[in-house]
C-alpha cells in the first residue's frame, strides 16, 4: 500500500473530516429514531402495549440517547479542544466514541424493530424479527470488517515474513 505524501497533521485533518463526514450521514438516522421514541407515548394505543414492550420500549430510548451521545461527542471534543494541538488524542477518540456510538444505535434499532413487532404481531414473530436485525446490523457492521481486518492482517503479515518466499 503506497503511503501518502501528508505530514502528520494533515493525516490527522484527513482523518478527522473523514470521520466528521461519516457521522453526518449518521446523525440524522439517530436524530429520527429519537423524535420516533420521544413521540410514542403520547400515542392513544400507548396505553395498550404490554409492560415487556414498555420495557424495550424504554430501552430502545436510552440505547438511541446513548448512540446520539458517542455520535455527537466527537464534534463536541474538537470542538473543546479547537486550537490546543491535540488532533492525535481529539482523532483517536473520535473514532473510539463512533464505533462505540454505532453498537448502540445497531442495538437501538434491533430494539425498535423488537417494539414495532411484538405490538403488530406475536412474540415468536417479534423474536425473530428483532434477531434478523441484530444479525444483519452486527454482520454488517461489525463482524464483515472485522473479518476482513483479520484477514489483511494475516496477509500483511505472511508478506513481510522473512521465511516466506514470493
Amino acid at each position: 500500500m503506497p503511503d501518502r505524501d501528508e505530514t502528520e497533521k494533515e493525516r490527522l485533518d484527513r482523518n478527522l473530516n473523514e470521520l466528521l463526514g461519516e457521522l453526518r450521514v449518521a446523525l440524522p438516522g439517530v436524530q429520527v429514531l429519537f423524535a420516533f421514541l420521544l413521540a410514542v407515548p403520547f400515542n392513544q394505543r400507548f396505553s395498550k402495549v404490554t409492560v415487556f414492550e414498555k420495557d424495550v420500549y424504554f430501552a430502545t430510548l436510552i440505547l438511541t440517547l446513548l448512540a446520539a451521545a458517542f455520535l455527537i461527542a466527537p464534534s463536541t471534543h474538537h470542538r473543546i479542544e479547537f486550537r490546543l494541538d491535540d488532533k492525535r488524542h481529539v482523532v483517536f477518540m473520535a473514532n473510539r466514541f463512533a464505533i462505540v456510538g454505532f453498537a448502540f444505535l445497531a442495538a437501538a434499532m434491533t430494539g425498535v424493530v423488537l417494539l414495532v413487532t411484538s405490538f403488530l404481531f406475536n412474540g415468536v414473530v417479534a423474536a425473530i424479527a428483532a434477531v434478523f436485525a441484530a444479525i444483519v446490523l452486527f454482520g454488517v457492521w461489525y463482524a464483515w470488517p472485522l473479518a476482513r481486518k483479520r484477514e489483511l492482517r494475516r496477509t500483511r503479515s505472511a508478506r513481510s515474513d522473512p521465511q516466506i518466499i514470493t
